[in-house]
């Protein structure tokens, strides 16, 4: 897999990296300008040239990751035997300046059902720098949001038929962010359960109303999940203030609240200027 792969691959499995570029060399180098490595916290995926210089960016590469960073980072590297190095000598003669970029791990972000409400936030959704999942049970609301043309946004989106839609639940990453709102209330029993026997997803939500969530919470405890447990739940979603009936309404709301959380999140890769970016329109 090449670099670019690794990229893509490392972006779908919500794993933070760092791209490598050789932006200048002076003198003799192994690698010319513009040869790219990506670096994550546990692998590496092509190469500038290998030696110390390659050892050197890696090591630093995986700093950034351990702390989070989102600024990119400039190393020089002079490849002399005058140069006193941690990972051997390289001695082609030139010095080369190497671009550290993080890639901070996108926020996954599954939606269980798209009807009408889970197509309004299957929009919006699309038009943020996210890894978006939308599952539902139903092969026609599949094809309905296919239709709409989705992967056309800054998001990743995963469009997925799943007549059992708690193996998807499963398959999440740990971290991920993930609403009901299928068609079925025994649906979402299903994947309220589901969710919660993980224990380690970054929030649930559920739609629905109060009198929907109090016959939810009776029988989740009566499937076993403590009170502690079962209060990870957010259930009406959306922005308390905001009003309205409406799907269009409601997915804002729903988004809202979710943009909430995600920019809370200690490290999140989504932040307000990524919003703004993304939501601005181009004239």
């Amino acid at each position: 897999m090449d670099w670019l792969g690794a990229v893509q691959r490392l972006r779908s499995e919500g794993r933070p990296a760092v791209l490598v570029t050789v932006t200048s060399v002076r003198g003799h180098a192994p690698r010319e300008a513009g040869a790219k490595m990506v670096v994550s916290a546990d692998g590496s995926w092509g190469s500038i040239g290998g030696g110390n210089l390659e050892e050197t960016a890696i090591e630093q590469a995986r700093v950034l990751i351990a702390a989070g960073t989102l600024a990119p980072l400039t190393l020089a590297a002079a490849l002399n035997e005058h140069v006193t190095n941690k990972h051997g000598q390289q001695c082609c003669g030139g010095v080369v300046d190497v671009l550290l970029e993080p890639l901070p791990a996108r926020p996954v972000v599954a939606v269980f059902g798209i009807g009408h409400v889970g197509l309004e936030l299957g929009r919006i959704l699309s038009r943020l720098p996210l890894v978006v999942h939308l599952a539902d049970s139903r092969s026609a609301q599949i094809a309905a949001a296919t239709a709409l043309g989705l992967d056309d946004g800054p998001a990743d989106v995963h469009l997925t038929h799943a007549p059992i839609p708690e193996t998807l639940m499963s398959a999440l990453p740990a971290g991920a962010h993930v609403l009901i709102m299928s068609h079925d209330h025994a649906e979402d029993m299903v994947l309220c359960d589901a969710a919660l026997r993980r224990g380690d997803l970054g929030s649930i939500g559920l739609i629905g109303s109060s009198a929907k969530w109090q016959r939810f919470r009776k029988r989740l405890r009566e499937a076993g999940h403590t009170d502690a447990a079962i209060g990870t739940v957010t259930c009406p979603i959306g922005l308390p203030g905001l009003h309205g009936k409406e799907p269009a309404v409601i997915a804002i709301s729903a988004a809202a609240a979710l943009l909430e959380t995600l920019q809370r999140e200690p490290g999140a890769g989504l932040h307000a200027a990524d919003v703004s970016a993304a939501l601005t329109p181009v004239h």
